[in-house]
């Protein structure tokens, strides 16, 4: 099954539950008793006593209710102050559960990158699974009390039967507990099937848009960046190229320029030779001829 429905359907118990738990904290007859018009009386007479966690009623056959309010937390018995408290505090920790759990789902596009997701999860599953024991635990408190008074001998008053708000009290928390399991079973499924690499993808992936601006934003700038510095290094590159061109043009012209006149130097000289060589045949030939 897809770790997504999965995550609906544990969303869908736990809201069903709390709400049934909700309810019934605010019902009436969570015990009640019937006395009167049994055993063939000819006259019928009958009467209901029944109770809830904030008063106790009488309605008789003319369908008048008088009740009894509970003035003060501390003039009512123990175990309905044990209820409240263990209802109001189910009641609590499963709406932390439904914040963790609606910021932890797949579905959702809040709470961070997917392993804060899925511990988010699985922490919101652990709140309902809590809540909806503790609600469970409340009515069973409540429950005990009422059949150690029916089913015992000694007991001298009026014998009080399980009322509607129990059952339904217990489903809800059936159903709290239910959701809370499929919420960490989907996240369990989820680490089961993902690999390592996977995981470590999963973790330098972005899922918010926020990120994946500021990481569009961070590649632009050092696309940016590197374009200026290659475009930096070519211009040192081709100016680098240059000068070294000039140099060698200098130097070549400034060799070629040593060369011609060594040749010439070298062309005077060798003329200046020449000539001083003919001057002196000349000079021989005519001392010959005078002799």
């Amino acid at each position: 099954m897809n770790i997504r429905v999965v995550q609906i359907f544990g969303f869908l118990f736990t809201v069903l539950g709390w709400i049934f738990v909700a309810c019934t904290m605010a019902m009436e007859y969570w015990k009640i008793t019937a006395i009167g018009g049994l055993g063939g009386s000819n006259i019928i007479k009958v009467a209901w006593y029944w109770s809830s966690l904030w008063r106790a009623c009488f309605t008789d056959s003319t369908a008048v209710t008088n009740c009894i309010d509970f003035p003060v937390l501390w003039s009512v018995e123990d175990y309905i102050q044990g209820v409240r408290g263990l209802l109001m505090s189910g009641l609590t920790i499963g709406m932390l559960g439904f914040v963790l759990c609606l910021t932890g789902m797949e579905c959702t596009y809040i709470g961070g990158k997917d392993k804060h997701k899925n511990r988010t999860a699985l922490s919101g599953g652990i709140c309902h699974i809590i809540s909806g024991l503790s609600s469970f635990s409340a009515y069973v408190l409540y429950a005990n009390n009422v059949s150690a008074e029916y089913f015992n001998p000694n007991f001298v008053g009026l014998r009080f039967d399980l009322g509607t708000p129990l059952f339904l009290g217990w489903v809800g928390s059936v159903f709290e507990m239910a959701g809370g399991v499929f919420y960490c079973v989907s996240v369990g499924k989820l680490l089961s099937t993902q690999s390592p690499k996977e995981a470590k993808a999963e973790e330098t992936k972005p899922k918010t848009g926020t990120e994946l601006y500021s990481k569009s934003k961070i590649y632009s700038k050092s696309k940016i960046y590197s374009k200026s510095k290659l475009s930096s290094e070519s211009r040192l590159s081709s100016e680098s190229r240059l000068s070294s061109e000039s140099r060698l043009s200098s130097e070549s012209g400034l060799s070629s320029r040593s060369d011609l006149s060594s040749a010439s130097e070298t062309s005077s000289s060798l003329g200046s030779s020449v000539t001083s060589g003919s001057r002196s045949d000349r000079r021989a030939f005519n001392r010959n001829s005078y002799v």
